[in-house]
Parts: C-alpha cells; sequence; structure tokens
C-alpha cells in the first residue's frame, strides 16, 4: 500500500513515535510524507520516505493530488486542532479529497490505532 503521513508540527513527535511503534508495519509499505515530517520519520526510523515539500509550501497541495490521482491509499495526518494555520484551506481541501476518494484517514493517535491494524 501506499501510505501518506503528515503532522502539523506539534504533533510531528507523536506521529515519528507511531510509526517507530509501529515500524515493521509500515515497512511493507511505501510511505510518502511532507517534507519535515518525512525527514523526521526517516531519520527516527531508518525508513525510505519519499518526501513532498513541506506543508505549508505546498507539500499539502501535493499529497492531496496523489491522492486524487489513486497514488495514495491509506493517510495519516496527525492535526492540531488547537492551533490556528496559515494553511488551513490546503488542510480543508485535502481532507475533503480524501472523501471523495474514499481514502481512510487517521487524524489522531487513538484512530491511527485501528487503521494501522488494516495495513
Amino acid at each position: 500500500m501506499r501510505v501518506g503521513l503528515i503532522a502539523h508540527d506539534t504533533k510531528k513527535a507523536a506521529l515519528v513515535a507511531f510509526v517507530a511503534r509501529h515500524r515493521d508495519r509500515f515497512a511493507r509499505h511505501e510511505l510518502w510524507a511532507t517534507g519535515h515530517t518525512g525527514q523526521k520519520v526517516a531519520a527516527e526510523t531508518g525508513l525510505a520516505v519519499h518526501a513532498l515539500m513541506p506543508g505549508p509550501m505546498g507539500g499539502d497541495q501535493q499529497m492531496g493530488s496523489r491522492i486524487a490521482q489513486g497514488e495514495i491509499d491509506v493517510l495519516f495526518f496527525f492535526r492540531d486542532p488547537l492551533f490556528a494555520h496559515p494553511h488551513e484551506p490546503d488542510v480543508s481541501a485535502l481532507l475533503r479529497v480524501c472523501d471523495v476518494r474514499d481514502i481512510p484517514v487517521a487524524t489522531n493517535p487513538a484512530t491511527a490505532e485501528w487503521v494501522v491494524r488494516a495495513l
């Protein structure tokens, strides 16, 4: 499967820890991530990660494009709902295209624990 990984700055450590905890499952799949998230996941886990641009610099849109083209099968997007993000329209568009393309999305660790079992 092709797995998308995104995390807001305040959630990057949680996503990296999550991927590290489930490293064996993620190692069997093709990983795609926005810039800084991908760099951190690769550095901490040793997994190969295709890195897009950073989210605010167009990476969210790149991930959305991959989803729209059928090139991502599942998305783990650890969001920070308590912080205003200047690229919120990009985030909304990304989540919308996931709904349109019927892509499973985990936006928090509790949901991610359920979704990772399907990998």
